[in-house]
């Protein structure tokens, strides 16, 4: 009885800048159907652009799939490594018969287009030096003319075949593809065989990547029929654009569409992954929230749409800098993860911000824990923490300009009541919730005001906001000292 083959897949990424959230997508596919499937998934890193590629972009691609939670079974390899390999494939191209030298220069290339173009012609290369002899070939080496190498295309009818799992039966006819260069004059190895060189060696059994991708795949089916090697299955995920159906790309989008910039605002590694993969796939229920178990469950390659994806870009959206989607599913991890698994994060940010305290995460841990799942309801991002609750974490916070005019300024009273109310809120002996509601509620009837007026007093000086979550929950996470100290210190707001 047979065995059947082992799932293998690979992510490619160029090293020639950040993780694009696009490759991001493609790597997340691969990775959970090699977890779906008991498969191996490889990271190769495609370096053979040798100007572009750099140390840096490595690094950088390997922390943002790191942070992703996406690991790999093998690599990272550099393609560079085999480039011995890839010359060694066109060689053996060339010497099957598969392949042949072209000595035609660019000059000669610009002329037969430039003349293709007014005769309205197919503007691929007319074979030239297809059927050149072995002693016309010496001749033209002898004389120091460089060369390319092309692949030889069948002729006389026949096509490349070939069934894509998202797109279905695709037939490209050999007399639509031309004659096309493997290896350049300068001796190196182009991407398409060099990739597919790099895949016979890997067993690599599906190709699972962008539909940008999609038109080479006739070319690099016929490179492994020349080498002899079956080709891998393939699965062209739909392109992701932005809401004016143009391809998000880093040259027009920036640094909205790399993966270590929603790190850094504030995004939950796995909400970015459930969000991704909801990129160009679905369930046939349209569920939208995934554990990790529960997204490798649930994917497929059939789940892949043909249909874009559109990635809401807002350059111009200061409260929402990103796919509202993006948004509202990292505030649901953010609001229903055990709490213990959002400090870490949190962490980071007050780290970052430089208002981290080491005693958060040690006697005062308990504390640190209850503070960030009181305020946490009302958050979207990790980022959160930093801006609309630094006051929970630091003494140097911002006032919100409503929360001063309307809470604060317009009732002149505030000034002589916030002291009394420092000092009876400090007398208190054991400060809790219940404590802290009766203190504030029974001097709002002794002064014959609503107790609106000192909450909303007390709220906007303590943490600078206008909303919040319950504010006597407020006064025993921000501490009695410092509650009773910063409502002294408000009353220099109506100097």
């Amino acid at each position: 009885m047979l065995m059947a083959q082992q799932v293998i897949v690979r992510f490619p990424p160029s090293p020639t800048g950040y993780l694009h959230i696009g490759g991001a997508r493609t790597a997340i596919f691969n990775w959970l159907f090699a977890q779906k499937t008991g498969g191996k998934f490889i990271l190769r890193i495609e370096d053979t652009d040798v100007e572009r590629s750099s140390e840096e972009s490595i690094l950088g691609i390997l922390e943002s799939l790191k942070w992703l939670g996406i690991t790999w079974d093998e690599g990272p390899y550099s393609q560079s490594r085999f480039i011995k390999e890839h010359v060694a494939a066109a060689q053996k191209l060339l010497e099957s018969g598969h392949a042949y030298k072209c000595f035609c220069t660019k000059e000669d290339l610009d002329r037969k287009r430039e003349e293709a173009r007014k005769n309205k012609a197919p503007l691929q290369y007319d074979g030239t030096c297809r059927n050149l002899t072995p002693e016309e070939i010496a001749k033209k080496e002898a004389a120091g003319m460089p060369y390319t190498i092309r692949l030889k295309i069948p002729r006389g009818g026949g096509s490349v075949i070939f069934e894509d799992i998202v797109y279905g039966f695709i037939e490209k006819k050999y007399e639509d593809i031309e004659d096309f260069v493997i290896v350049r004059s300068n001796g190196q190895p182009l991407y398409i065989l060099s990739n597919a060189v790099d895949d016979i060696r890997d067993r690599i059994t599906h190709v699972i990547r962008g539909q940008d991708g999609l038109a080479n795949t006739p070319k690099q089916i016929l490179i492994y029929k020349a080498l002899g090697a079956p080709a891998p299955k393939f699965a062209h995920m739909s392109l992701t654009l932005d809401t004016k159906k143009a391809k998000i790309s880093k040259r027009t989008h920036g640094e909205l569409v790399a993966v270590h910039f929603y790190k850094e605002h504030g995004f939950l590694p796995w909400a970015f992954v459930n969000y991704l993969a909801l990129l160009g796939w679905s369930t046939s229920d349209s569920r939208e929230i995934f554990s990790r178990e529960e997204l490798i469950e649930a994917f497929s390659l059939k789940g892949i749409s043909r249909a874009n994806a559109i990635f809401d870009v807002r350059k111009d959206d200061p409260k929402f800098f990103t796919d509202p989607k993006a948004i509202s599913i990292n505030t649901h991890y953010l609001r229903n993860l055990p709490v213990e698994e959002i400090e870490p994060y949190v962490t980071e940010q007050l780290e970052k911000a430089g208002i981290w305290d080491p005693e958060f995460q040690s006697i005062k841990r308990d504390w640190f824990l209850r503070t960030i799942d009181l305020i946490r309801s009302r958050y979207h991002v990790t980022t959160d923490f930093v801006t609309l609750g630094r006051a929970y974490f630091s003494d140097d916070y911002p006032i919100d300009p409503k929360a001063l005019k309307k809470n604060i300024l317009k009732h002149e009273g505030l000034k002589e009541w916030f002291p009394i109310l420092a000092d009876r809120l400090q007398a208190v002996e054991t400060f809790t919730v219940d404590e802290a509601e009766r203190v504030i509620r029974e001097m709002a009837e002794e002064l014959g005001i609503k107790a609106g007026i000192l909450i909303n007093g007390i709220r906007a000086a303590v943490t600078g906001q206008v909303k919040g979550p319950g504010l006597f929950d407020v006064l025993i996470a921000v501490r009695q000292g410092r509650v009773a100290e910063r409502l002294r210190k408000a009353v220099t707001f109506f100097n």
